[in-house]
């Protein structure tokens, strides 16, 4: 492009009135077929050649569609050849051989998703600071963005990423741009919130208080809530007082109910202290698992181990994901855009449903050693609930980088 932009401009310096107008119509032609994934050549000075770039919602669910293989677009980037992979969803680097889950394109019906620009997505995110904050598949939704820029910023010294506790901050120097997550995986403060040595069998919930949390990401530009995962326990304890003080008041409750209440925490934070004029908010619906091979035909006892293929079957509804949770937290959203906060629901889980293909299994870093009993039943220690990247939380970013950039 460069060696033909030289030339253009040497022709446009040579040629005035009728010449110059022919020799305009050739680089038009020339652009239409060369332009570049930005969309802007610039010839000299005071020639812009602009492509235009639009996208409508209202006339488009971007959430209602089907996979599409797709072996020229996909991957949108290279699992060795991210710098910020994380072990977790690492599923070539850790032994899976089949590679056909980093190929599927959604396709909503009735329109295309615009296609990803890194250049773009940092423009818009110039002197901002997003904040994903939720748990671990949150975690997966952050690093599986943070790949998808990587390459849009080709100067290492440009990009880095370091850990504050709960608090992993990500830098894009060159637009002073900050990309962060922050580990809360209850919303609330819970003795859960230990970022390395969260894996507790007992909950307690402190499910007044989020305040602890909340000024690690109360000045973001843009903040991205996940929580669903962490409340599928059937028996997590609310506390009210301090974990330390033995006059402590405990009470017991069910799923619904508890999550309830800590979303009505966390919503009542925000619509007290969050500055309206700033900051933009998503809430992600629940990420589906596939631990039941039997709600897509298989023998009982099966899971996501050795799947290669999303389900077709439109609609799938997988009894994994509680629908009673996301109905909730839908809800609550819908009430805080009433009250005049900027907030957009995220329905990714039913374009996750269709993904049983995607999770790691047993590709990716078990922080725990298989015992022999395991590494006899494969399918007893799968990973059915997070994602391989590239995967289907590109997708989810792609629909972020969306409302991000072409909704207000």
């Amino acid at each position: 492009m460069k060696g033909i932009e030289k030339w253009l401009q040497k022709v446009i310096n040579g040629y005035h009135s009728i010449g110059f107008m022919l020799v305009m119509g050739v680089i038009i032609g020339v652009v239409y077929l060369c332009r570049d994934d930005i969309g802007i050549l610039l010839l000299d000075h005071n020639i812009i050649i602009t492509e235009e770039e639009s996208f409508s919602f209202e006339s488009c669910d971007l959430f209602n569609g089907s996979w599409v293989y797709d072996n020229k677009s996909r991957p949108l980037y290279k699992e060795k050849e991210c710098s910020f992979m994380a072990d977790d969803y690492s599923c070539q680097k850790f032994g899976r051989t089949e590679f056909k889950y980093q190929f599927w394109r959604w396709q909503p019906h009735g329109c295309d998703l615009p296609r990803f620009n890194g250049t773009a997505l940092l423009e818009k995110l110039r002197d901002k600071r997003v904040v994903f904050v939720g748990d671990s598949l949150g975690k997966n939704h952050w690093i599986s963005l943070l790949c998808l820029i990587d390459s849009w910023i080709p100067e290492p010294s440009h990009k880095v990423a370091q850990w504050h506790g709960s608090l992993i901050t990500f830098r894009a120097s060159e637009y002073n741009a900050s990309i962060d997550f922050y580990w809360e995986p209850l919303l609330v403060e819970s003795n859960c919130d230990d970022p390395v040595k969260h894996r507790v069998r007992d909950r307690i919930m402190k499910i007044e208080s989020i305040e602890k949390h909340a000024k690690q990401w109360i000045d973001a530009d843009i903040l991205v809530f996940d929580s669903y995962t962490w409340w599928l326990e059937p028996n997590m304890t609310l506390l009210w007082g301090s974990f330390e003080n033995p006059n402590r008041t405990i009470v017991e409750s069910g799923r619904v109910r508890r999550y309830e209440m800590a979303l009505k925490t966390w919503s009542n934070w925000l619509e007290t202290h969050l500055n309206r004029n700033k900051t933009r908010l998503f809430f992600i619906s629940l990420s589906p698992d596939h631990k039941e091979g039997g709600d897509w035909g298989k023998t009982m006892g099966a899971n996501c181990y050795n799947e290669t293929e999303p389900i077709m079957e439109e609609g799938y509804w997988g009894k994994g994901s509680d629908t009673d949770l996301m109905r909730k937290a839908q809800s609550v959203v819908q009430d805080l855009e009433t009250k005049g906060l900027n907030i957009q629901y995220l329905n990714i889980t039913q374009l996750s449903q269709y993904r049983k293909d995607g999770h790691p299994t047993i590709f990716k870093r078990h922080w725990e050693p298989a015992t022999e009993q395991e590494l006899a039943n494969p399918v007893a220690y799968s990973d059915c609930v997070h994602w391989c990247l590239p995967g289907t939380p590109d997708v989810w970013n792609e629909i972020l980088y969306t409302y991000i950039r072409f909704k207000q």
